[in-house]
């Protein structure tokens, strides 16, 4: 278990990529090895991910499983990783959601055909986007967002559909544009901080002695880049042509665990090495995630393809997220990483489902999938359970995160304006509504109604036994988070508390 503790976080993320190295290696002949190869290597660190729970002490404040070794000592970069309950949580996401998109790659892969670089690209994934939750370093914070981008990029761009040249450009660059001024930032903090230091808990104690222009200054760069990951209004125009365009394993691990990464790099980063500046730009976030709820909900209102519209159910969804973070109180923050994780089992589903309707039906458009709850009775049903806890049912894992999230609104931070955050918390209800009035009107268009007459006699197959075994681990977490809730706020209220703390909530 002292291996574990100090070593277990660094497995859980870099045993991936020793499986794209030997999937790199493996004959594309040899097919069988290469899928039993991405499925070890997406197993094994979910295993290390488990473990972790037993030397991880719930009720703890502070880092957890720490590693800090010397790394580039020429400009005082260090290999520092560690978790805390506002981490754990997306480490163990990323690790799930990524095995199951194995199991699901098993027989469903996109075309062209080529098991060896699209399972390679999709274990390179895992180690970037695991290794951003643990890193506490801004170089290696820095290294980890950017190996995100490739394996992406070329996912969407080599097995996505007809646009996909244009959604894996429109990806890449404004993701590469964000991180330029995250990275202007990272480096401003580097300069300013005395003495110089990329470590992040190091410039948690030496941030908010900085001024504040230079606090609103740095927030802002960094702030962009994390915005536009999330993604905020109005950097969100990127998200619905990816989703669009990317495989159904393309679209579940940038739903599930890729947009959390901008959002983590608010919680982890900015607000707390910042605290003057989160407190100034708090009502300008709050106003941004408001309109993304509404704006959000209104474009699903339109949206005739199934994936387009989940996708821009996302932004709304994230919108919450971000309300709850610009309220800067526990409650909020709380709110907030409940809705990450819920965002990421319900929405998840949500995009596996539609590859599965997408095999089955050769189209995503929504007038002609009528009826298919006659046809398709479990899949028809698996759609309407997903989409009802993504609109917020209580007693299903969406309900929480948004609940929440309005509820802060009413009292938040004492230094911000109560006003203007109950007018955000009006505008948030109404989003509320018009999320319901989209799903369940896809829920109608989709599952109810006359079979169209091109399926008439076709044959068409429900929910084969691999898809449920890569599917029940999130309806049972769709479900076990919505009755029980404490399975994440016991793990995060702790940090969250020491979080807000630095802010004077």
């Amino acid at each position: 278990m002292d291996f574990l503790a100090h070593w277990g976080l660094t497995l859980s993320v870099f045993l991936p990529i020793v499986g794209a190295a030997l999937i790199a290696f493996t004959p594309k002949e040899q097919e069988k090895t290469i899928k039993f190869l991405s499925l070890a290597f997406t197993f094994l660190p979910l295993v290390v991910g488990v473990l972790l729970l037993r030397v991880y002490h719930i009720g703890m404040t502070g880092m957890q499983l720490e590693t800090n070794r010397s790394w580039i000592p020429s400009i005082g970069a260090r290999y520092h990783v560690g978790i805390d309950g506002i981490s754990l949580p997306l480490l163990e996401l990323t690790l799930l959601v990524t095995f199951l998109c194995a199991i699901y790659s098993l027989k469903w892969l996109p075309e062209p055909h080529n098991p060896k670089g699209f399972l390679a690209l999709m274990l390179l994934l895992e180690t970037g986007m695991a290794g951003t939750f643990i890193a506490l370093d801004l170089v290696l914070f820095f290294i980890f967002w950017e190996l995100v981008l490739v394996p992406m990029y070329f996912m969407i761009g080599l097995w996505g559909g007809p646009r996909r040249e244009y959604a894996a450009i429109k990806f890449f660059l404004y993701t590469l544009f964000g991180s330029v001024f995250m990275l202007l930032g990272f480096l401003a903090l580097y300069f300013r901080a005395s003495p110089h230091t990329f470590d992040v808990l190091q410039l948690q104690r030496i941030g908010p002695s900085l001024p504040s222009g230079i606090q609103n200054l740095i927030f802002l760069g960094m702030g962009i880049g994390f915005a536009i990951k999330v993604p905020m209004w109005p950097f969100h125009t990127w998200l619905p042509d990816a989703h669009t365009e990317a495989p159904t394993v393309g679209s579940v691990l940038l739903a599930a665990i890729l947009l959390k990464m901008g959002t983590y790099g608010f919680l982890r980063i900015s607000i707390p090495i910042m605290p003057h500046a989160a407190r100034t730009y708090a009502p300008l976030i709050g106003a941004l995630a408001v309109i993304a709820i509404v704006y959000a909900a209104l474009n699903c209102l339109a949206q005739t393809d199934l994936k387009r519209l989940i996708a821009f159910s996302s932004v709304g969804h994230m919108g919450f997220v971000m309300l709850g973070i610009a309220t800067l109180t526990q409650i909020g923050v709380n709110a907030a990483v409940f809705g990450m994780v819920a965002h990421g089992v319900i929405t998840g589903m949500l995009f596996f489902i539609a590859g599965s309707i997408h095999e089955r039906y050769h189209t995503r458009e929504i007038p002609q999938l009528g009826g298919m709850a006659l046809r398709l009775p479990i899949l028809g049903g698996l759609l309407a359970f997903t989409a009802i806890a993504s609109l917020g049912l209580p007693g299903l894992a969406g309900f929480w995160g948004e609940v929440l999230a309005l509820l802060s609104s009413y009292n938040p931070l004492s230094a911000l304006s109560s006003h203007t955050f109950r007018v955000y918390m009006v505008a948030g209800g109404i989003g509320t509504v018009l999320t319901a009035g989209y799903l369940l009107w896809m829920i109608q268009r989709v599952n109810l109604g006359k079979v169209p007459a091109q399926w008439e006699g076709k044959k068409l197959v429900d929910v084969q036994p691999l898809e449920m075994v890569a599917w029940a681990p999130l309806l049972l977490l769709t479900l076990g988070l919505g009755l029980f809730p404490r399975l994440i706020f016991d793990v995060t209220t702790h940090s969250v508390i020491g979080l807000t703390k630095l802010l004077g909530g």
